[in-house]
């Protein structure tokens, strides 16, 4: 039916399920400037609310190793219409006890869409074009983040604030449907040819193929790679957190924008790093045509896009809210050049059953590092101002690229079909 085309469209819809995922995610963020100020949240009381997510997608591990043991085809639906059910809820919240337990619930549930996206990749992608499915579905990620302003903006003009998570409850809960019912492993898909079947399996590294078994996660714990992906996830993952979480706040009490516009300038940074999703992948196929192997390509893309991230420092220095909305442009470009590049490692470095697991510890570690930076945020801001928070995000990615080329070592050298353009 689809021919070769299939892979691509079955990772066009894990793109829209990161979208809504992302969309549910970020609501929060654009909303906060309206909620807090009917419900008389402080911005201290914000940070342990935000914190409350961070909380629940921490469980990533489990998130994932569940993913490894019922499988996509269930797990994906089953977490999906938690999320948008969740999602719904927040939209009879009236507190900030009650938003803070919501946004728990939801971080454990929407922990599942990197370690399912990246199990997908898995599954259905030879080497050659693993980087390119990973950037195309975490450009989900900034796409999300691009409408939750458009989506709150319309809610508050039609009805409220609430409004939007129930919008965005109803449209989780209509993909994981679509998710059931379309979705089959490479093995199972009733549309495959069996030409595309055999340069799935022949364009896969022979060290990734699953083995039997359950995720050995003790085994998993103790190996470099973990975290030689995880750690720099840890330095990395507060940028996005901050654009999200923080940056409509910011925009509001200190650039002094109104809801228009937080609409129209607040997903800028989102656009940017979808661009950014692409330019990492691009970097390495570059890099691999002249010669350089599969791991030490992505580890040159995730050092550029460190190096471009040094622009973050200086939004909180710049008078002019437009250059501080364009250096928030450059670090979501930047944040997403490199991000996407060590997220994908995660399928270069483990196998078909191990992905999930491994990938969910590494998120782990991602969100303990955007739930440490938003707590510190949270309690300074009003004393010490953004400032000192941008010029940190400026300067972890240089420690986190450190980490990336000391920690992590390239496998058993694979078979000549193997090492193709990723």
């Amino acid at each position: 039916m689809l021919g070769k085309k299939l892979r691509w469209w079955i990772i066009g819809l894990v793109m829209l399920g990161t979208i809504l995922n992302y969309l549910t995610r970020s609501i929060m963020g654009v909303a906060a400037p309206t909620f807090m100020a009917e419900l008389h949240i402080s911005t201290e009381q914000y940070s342990w609310i935000t914190s409350g997510f961070q909380l629940g997608i921490m469980l990533q591990p489990v998130a994932g190793y569940i993913l490894d043991v019922i499988g996509l085809k269930s797990g994906l639906a089953l977490f999906a219409a938690a999320w948008g059910l969740i999602t719904m809820v927040h939209g009879v919240a009236t507190g900030w006890l009650g938003l803070a337990g919501l946004r728990s619930l939801l971080g454990f549930a929407e922990g599942t869409a990197h370690p399912g996206a990246l199990k997908v990749i898995a599954e259905w992608f030879p080497a050659r074009e693993r980087g390119f499915a990973g950037g195309v579905y975490n450009i989900g990620a900034s796409l999300g983040s691009v409408l939750a302003p458009l989506l709150v903006a319309g809610a508050v003009w039609v009805w409220d604030w609430r409004g939007a998570f129930v919008v965005a409850g109803v449209l989780a809960l209509i993909w994981a449907a679509a998710w059931r019912h379309y979705y089959y492993s490479p093995e199972l898909h009733p549309a495959i040819s069996p030409e595309e079947k055999a340069e799935i399996i022949d364009g896969q590294e022979s060290y990734l193929q699953a083995v039997p078994g359950r995720p050995p996660i003790g085994q998993l714990l103790r190996r470099r790679n973990l975290w030689g992906i995880a750690l720099p996830r840890f330095l990395a993952d507060p940028t996005w957190g901050t654009l999200t979480l923080w940056m409509p706040l910011y925009l509001t009490t200190v650039r002094h924008f109104d809801l228009g516009q937080i609409a129209m300038f607040a997903g800028l940074p989102f656009i940017a790093a979808d661009l950014g999703c692409l330019f990492g992948p691009f970097i390495v196929f570059r890099l691999q045509k002249r010669g350089i192997s599969l791991i030490n390509a992505r580890r040159g893309a995730y050092t550029l896009g460190a190096v471009m991230m040094t622009g973050m420092m200086f939004v909180g220095q710049v008078d002019s809210a437009v250059a501080a909305v364009a250096l928030l442009c450059l670090g979501g470009f930047a944040h997403q050049t490199l991000s996407v590049t060590c997220i994908t490692m995660a399928s270069d470095l483990f196998p078909r059953n191990e992905v999930g697991t491994a990938a969910g510890i590494a998120g782990t570690m991602a969100n303990l590092g955007v739930l440490l930076f938003s707590l510190a945020i949270g309690h300074f801001v009003e004393r010490i101002g953004y400032g000192p928070f941008f010029v940190a995000l400026g300067v972890l990615d240089l420690f986190a690229a450190t980490l990336l080329w000391t920690l992590v070592r390239a496998p058993e050298p694979a078979p000549a079909k193997d090492a193709e353009t990723a």
